[in-house]
């Protein structure tokens, strides 16, 4: 049976092309001249990422992974605008990371509930040809194609987003010391790895003031290079402010120091960011008398511990205040304004919520390279350009040209080699340079 907390997936995603522009000329009675009439594409959908924090894992992508937003409709006469191209939404739990697959680059942190990513925008819908008319062409018989959509592979991680983070080794009692101080009900048992997958809860302290707790598998040694459950969840305890090392004291003083070492040392060596940060020692099960006399032997030499019997509820308002105070204390010392936070392009519109955008390019952003005894012109701008033109028509082919030339890309192939006769490929698109005329 699949483990249902999954929190790591691979996505393929396409947006919708945009719509072709209309060549139309208005055709009415006693109108025997009507200009050019042709309206423009609608715009592809976009595939949109949502953070909602009712989502509690990325399950929901197990079976289905590519997902495609409809195209734009194309143009109609009459001036008529094609319809856009329907969106689709996807929403992943608060806490996921967005990288593009193929470059590594993190393209978003949704960390904020409805926080919005377009993480492939639709194309833009093809110019009908009333938009090329000029006081030299007024009967233009050119109409733009649709731009195709972006088509993207990402990778979506969870990092949970949690105040307070419960460290051990396994069958520490973590999972009891989560359900005495929350609501939550992990599973409970009495051998180690009863916990598979991270348990979250919230605990209510006086004022109505709140903190997240998360409880995640127990660690052994080599967890920080896959270990056990290792790598699969240290990296869910990143984000949280303070964490508790919950130490079984029934196993005797020696072991205790042991295991609170062989836990440090495995966060140090995954993250020493992780392993300094603020912490809290619940030396757990002293309803025991091995634990209880453990215990007071250790609570001198620890600073911050706290003699605890989750089973029980024994000292865990105290344990929680404690930690809830450090917690408190950090959220105070991480906070941010939250245009320092953007990551590629962020806006908040309005002070809303955080909407992540592309940032457009120019025609002449591009590089020229040799390629098989061609030349290659790579560029967003110039292959989008490209990919747009009806090829098939002399009068689309002409105005591109004038469009390239005018961009200065004759010139920066002429810079690069290039000579009359020599073969330009732009996208799939393939050109002869001619010195005079452009490409």
């Amino acid at each position: 049976m699949a483990n249902p907390f999954l929190d790591q997936v691979t996505l393929d995603l396409a947006a919708g092309d945009g719509g072709r522009g209309m060549v139309s000329f208005r055709r009415e009675k006693f109108v025997p001249q009507g200009g050019p009439d042709g309206g423009d594409g609608g715009r592809g959908g976009d595939i949109v990422l949502i953070a909602d924090a009712g989502v509690a894992t990325l399950g929901a992508y197990r079976r289905r992974r590519r997902f495609r937003a409809e195209n734009g409709r194309p143009g109609e006469g009459g001036l008529r605008a094609g319809r856009r191209g329907s969106s689709v939404e996807l929403r992943v739990p608060t806490g996921t990371q967005v990288r593009d697959t193929a470059s590594g680059e993190l393209l978003a942190d949704l960390v904020e509930h409805f926080a919005r990513l377009a993480v492939a925008g639709g194309g833009r819908g093809g110019r009908g040809n009333a938009r090329f008319t000029s006081a030299v062409r007024q009967a233009p018989r050119l109409g733009e194609l649709g731009e195709p959509g972006e088509k993207r592979r990402v990778d979506l991680e969870l990092k949970l987003i949690a105040d307070i983070g419960l460290v051990g080794l396994p069958n520490a009692g973590k999972s009891t010391l989560l359900a005495a101080l929350t609501r939550a009900r992990p599973k409970i048992a009495d051998y180690p790895f009863t916990t598979l997958h991270p348990n979250l809860g919230v605990a209510e302290l006086e004022g109505g003031r709140t903190v997240v707790l998360a409880d995640v598998p127990g660690l052994i040694a080599g967890a920080h290079r896959g270990a056990g459950l290792g790598l699969d969840f240290l990296r869910h305890l990143e984000r949280t402010r303070v964490l508790i090392h919950v130490v079984d004291a029934s196993q005797g003083v020696e072991a205790a120091r042991r295991a609170l070492a062989q836990v440090t040392s495995e966060l140090d060596a995954f993250s020493p960011g992780l392993a300094a940060r603020p912490a809290v020692v619940a030396l757990n099960k002293v309803d025991v008398p091995e634990g209880r006399a453990a215990a007071e032997a250790l609570t001198g030499g620890l600073a911050g511990a706290h003699a605890i019997a989750a089973a029980t509820g024994e000292g865990c308002r105290d344990l929680l205040r404690a930690a809830a105070t450090a917690a408190f204390a950090a959220r105070v010392r991480t906070a941010v304004p939250a245009e320092a936070a953007a990551v590629g392009g962020m806006a908040q519109p309005g002070g809303g919520h955080r909407v992540y955008r592309r940032q457009p390019s120019r025609l002449a952003d591009i590089t020229v390279e040799r390629e098989d005894g061609a030349f290659r012109v790579r560029g967003a701008a110039v292959e989008r350009a490209v990919a747009m033109t009806d090829l098939d028509s002399e009068e689309a082919v002409g105005h591109l040209q004038r469009r390239l030339r005018g961009a200065g890309i004759d010139d920066a192939l002429a810079a690069a080699g290039c000579a009359e006769g020599d073969t330009v490929r732009i996208g799939p698109a393939e050109f002869t340079f001619l010195q005079d005329s452009g490409t």
